[in-house]
């Protein structure tokens, strides 16, 4: 007979602790099923910079940000752009989210011992109308210990109840089927996977030792998106909004986030929407010191550097850094390539670069107050960047123009770019900052993000000539595309309640974080606004497991 819980929550990332947690503090008996192994808990989150979107917080109005529930609401309604009978509860589940984000989120994590690092980013700024995509104003809270410091408070919880026998762990146990009794989710069944030892992150066996089958009154599912595998991010390539899938991509999250979970849903009756709907990024780079396979790196980078398509074109308004992540990934793919090029003077990668991940970020990782204001005022390149700029494979320094785009087609394998069309577009950008003033979109969104103190000191630097020799070396760096998160998934309700074809829940069976896109199959709609997938996380994991807890 199998042994029996009350709740069941397969996958131990961020949404699984948060639901666990909630869980245990009821007095639940609960298992938590990892398929990886090294008592390691925390998923991707681990991994992150652990940015949160969060609305009208005291650091925002420390630093004159007028953030509103309503203004976020237009945000994230302009960005979404709902368009689908089926995305009732994906609207329903983001403007409970907003309200939440402008409410009660930063107190609830605040009492946990969350802090904020207190200048507050300003990502995905969107680049066009007030309505259209993008934040208006900088909402990117940066968590003081970055992913792992989102993950600690949970696991905190979480292991406390393992203590007192409340809850039980068990690692290498993969899920492979949704046992089912009068139409109600009864238990899970699937494979014990022979033992590993190697360290977190890195890629595991999969060969099998053994099985089980577990029963339950719940089951909740929070088990990640499909962003590790590659052939199943191209199965469901939306071409007719993004273009040709790339042939080529780097990896931005592990291997073990394969989706799996999605496809054993439907088999036990759930709906599944919005598959066509995803989010990479256009800034991936090669890790020179890899975790797992095609391990990639994306680059935040504030709004100066010039980007330019495969062919040496410099892009177009609004497809500049940090603005529009899926309109510039259509744009590059319009080539027919799949990368494009940054160009940029060293002064620019010293202040305006930040690499994410947590292992990327040892300064704030690491709660360093003074190696952080000593890396990252501009005056000297953080470390992590400049390993990047002497051991990355696409990262390119030259004295001179010339040798850089010698060099730039000499790493493509091909004479796409010609110096002197790449030089032309460089210098009528360069005329363009010796005023105040200019028509070049790039350098008004500039002098706009320097407008906010946050930026100004840490982000932005002052607008000068790429070609101006003080600034040098040049640096140029190739990007590819990398892949990122599930925009759609498994269809629920606010609760996290699984849906099935009918739009009825079925019993027993719950879904949280990115195997639903983020809660109710999709609550970013077709574009995301950053901070909202640990936000996902957070907010569905809670909300399934707290209703789970009272059934």
């Amino acid at each position: 007979m199998a042994e029996k819980y009350d709740a069941i929550v397969i996958g131990g990332g961020l949404a699984g602790l948060v639901a666990a947690a909630e869980l245990g503090d009821a007095g639940n008996k609960t298992l938590i099923l990892e398929q990886e192994g090294g008592d390691w808990l925390g998923g991707q989150a681990y991994w992150s910079l652990g940015g949160l979107f969060m609305v009208d917080t005291p650091e925002q109005r420390r630093l004159r940000i007028r953030d509103s529930r309503e203004l976020a609401l237009q945000d994230w309604m302009g960005s979404a752009k709902f368009d689908r009978p089926h995305d009732a509860w994906p609207r329903r589940v983001a403007e409970a989210y907003v309200n939440f984000a402008a409410g009660e989120m930063r107190s609830w994590l605040h009492a946990m011992g969350m802090r904020w690092w207190p200048v507050v980013g300003w990502a995905e700024r969107g680049g066009a109308l007030a309505d259209g995509h993008g934040n208006s104003v900088p909402r990117f809270h940066l968590t003081w210990g970055t992913g792992p410091g989102i993950v600690a408070p949970f696991e905190r919880r979480v292991r406390q109840h393992v203590a007192s026998g409340l809850t039980t762990l068990k690692f290498r146990h993969r899920a492979s089927r949704l046992i089912k009794t009068n139409d109600a989710v009864t238990g899970v069944a699937g494979d014990i996977l022979a033992p590993t030892d190697v360290a977190r992150g890195r890629q595991s066996n999969r060969d099998i030792a053994g099985d089980f089958e577990f029963s339950a009154d719940n089951v909740l599912v929070t088990s990640g998106g499909i962003g590790g595998d590659h052939e199943l991010v191209r199965k469901v390539w939306p071409t007719d909004r993004l273009g040709p899938a790339p042939r080529s991509m780097v990896a931005g999250v592990p291997h073990h986030v394969d989706g799996r979970m999605i496809e054993i849903s439907r088999q036990a009756g759930a709906d599944i929407i919005n598959t066509d709907r995803m989010w990479h990024y256009v800034e991936g780079v090669r890790n020179w010191d890899p975790i797992w396979p095609n391990h990639g790196i994306r680059i935040l980078s504030a709004p100066s550097p010039m980007w330019f398509d495969a062919d040496g074109v410099r892009l177009e308004a609004p497809f500049f850094p940090s603005y529009d992540s899926l309109g510039t990934l259509r744009r590059v793919l319009a080539t027919g390539k799949d990368h494009s090029w940054f160009i940029l003077t060293s002064t620019m990668a010293a202040k305006e670069f930040v690499l994410s991940g947590s292992e990327q970020n040892l300064d704030f990782t690491g709660k360093d107050w003074r190696a952080v204001l000593k890396n990252r005022r501009g005056g000297r390149t953080p470390p992590s960047v400049q390993a990047f700029l002497d051991k990355g494979e696409d990262f390119i320094v030259r004295d001179n123009l010339g040798d850089l785009v010698a060099a730039m087609n000499a790493l493509a394998g091909d004479q796409a770019l010609d110096h002197a069309s790449i030089r032309d577009q460089i210098e009528a950008r360069d005329r363009e900052t010796a005023h105040k003033f200019s028509k070049d979109a790039q350098l008004q969104g500039v002098h706009n993000a320097r407008r906010y103190i946050g930026d100004k000191i840490f982000r932005v630097t002052r607008p000068h000539r790429i070609l101006d020799p003080a600034h040098g070396p040049l640096v140029a760096i190739r990007l590819h595309i990398l892949t990122r998160k599930t925009l759609g998934g498994v269809h629920t309700n606010v609760d996290g309640q699984v849906l099935g074809a009918d739009g009825e829940p079925i019993g027993g069976l719950y879904a949280a974080g990115e195997v639903a896109g983020g809660g109710g199959g999709g609550y970013h709609g077709y574009n995301a606004l950053e901070g909202t997938f640990l936000g996902s996380c957070l907010f569905s994991g809670r909300n399934a497991g707290r209703h789970a807890a009272r059934r």
